[in-house]
């Protein structure tokens, strides 16, 4: 269950993402098959390559982009999602989340 962002937020999102950027979207999330894990963030790209690059680039596997369109992205989460979330300069996104 996604919670804590405002509609034109996920607007925002979703227009970068079509348009072939790499966007970030961090919202409150709970899922028993992760425990302690209370945020995620949807790095989203349509442009499925560079998400390749994107996950290659931080060490990630692009096996694990969910590949839905139009909106395809990759679920971050955990201390990598702090880390990348810091070298992006989104550290209000950290704030805002708690991470």
């Amino acid at each position: 269950m996604a919670f804590g962002i405002k509609r034109q937020e996920l607007a925002a999102w979703k227009e970068q993402v079509a348009r072939g950027e790499i966007a970030y979207l961090t919202h409150f999330w709970i899922d028993n098959r992760f425990p302690g894990i209370t945020s995620v963030t949807k790095v989203g790209c349509a442009d499925l390559e560079r998400l390749e690059r994107w996950c290659n680039h931080h060490g990630l596997d692009p096996r694990y982009i969910h590949r839905r369109q139009p909106f395809p992205h990759f679920d971050l989460m955990g201390s990598k999602q702090k880390e990348v979330l810091i070298q992006k300069g989104l550290t209000d996104h950290v704030v805002r989340f708690h991470l």
